[in-house]
């Protein structure tokens, strides 16, 4: 069972922390796991335990990251990035404190739907994390566009605001932010109905056309809850490429 740890003093600033079993031993990769549901309060990091076991039993060292989200928790921009950014520097000063424990080579920010936001976002701060790579499981990677199309019964308004500039959109759009610098994996259902896979075939090329090392999923028939299934041919695909 994890053991939680926290990064600040609000309640949602914790990390619920997966020691690696199985094979590899130490030092250990990390996954950095990153929860969906829009930002919203109505849903927490547990949404992530299921692949947190998955790779703790293969031999990865799991940080299932909760963050403030809005509602009444206190969550939206910039404080749930920030978020983010602050349980990945805890991550850093843990590793600096503890060689040996993690591979800091091999850190991965596995994120889905908004925590796919939040992992492509926070990635692309060059030199202030110890991510290695990102995996995006059916990201949000446009708020413009997002919000233009309602998205999640409207929720970039509670995120962002309501009216937001032009510059605010593009400094919380991963499309609009790239490079992003590290090697990407980016994975889509095409049966997606609550982030279009079109988003993911247009994050994907403007991240190519920008420099960055991107692998493309499109996994078909697959919804936005498949690629957190770790009974999914999906996950399954992420898996063959994180052991690749």
């Amino acid at each position: 069972m994890p053991t939680t740890v926290s990064y600040g003093d609000h309640p949602s600033q914790t990390v619920h922390r997966w020691e690696a079993r199985g094979p590899g031993g130490a030092p250990a990769p990390v996954a950095v796991l990153l929860h969906g549901g829009w930002w919203r309060d109505l849903h927490d990091a547990h949404l992530m335990d299921p692949l947190a076991r998955d790779l703790s039993d293969a031999g990865w060292a799991v940080w299932n990251v909760e963050y403030r989200r809005t509602g009444a928790d206190g969550g939206g921009w910039p404080h749930t990035l920030d978020d983010v950014g602050d349980a990945l520097g805890l991550l850093a000063d843990t590793a600096a404190r503890e060689p040996g424990r993690f591979d800091t080579s091999r850190v991965v920010a596995v994120g889905h739907s908004a925590g796919g936001h939040l992992a492509l976002l926070n990635a692309g701060a060059a030199g202030e994390n110890p991510v290695t790579s990102v995996v995006a499981l059916a990201p949000v990677t446009d708020l413009e566009r997002s919000d233009r199309a309602g998205l999640g019964e409207g929720a970039v308004t509670p995120f962002l605001g309501a009216d937001p500039s032009d510059e605010l959109y593009a400094f919380g759009s991963p499309v609009r932010q790239v490079p992003v610098g590290v090697p990407l994996l980016v994975v889509h259902g095409d049966a997606d109905q609550r982030v279009p896979v079109e988003h993911s075939r247009d994050y994907v090329a403007a991240a190519r056309a920008a420099g960055d090392t991107v692998t493309y999923h499109e996994v078909a028939g697959a919804d936005h809850f498949a690629v957190i299934d770790p009974a999914h041919a999906a996950w399954r695909g992420v898996r063959e490429h994180l052991e690749g």
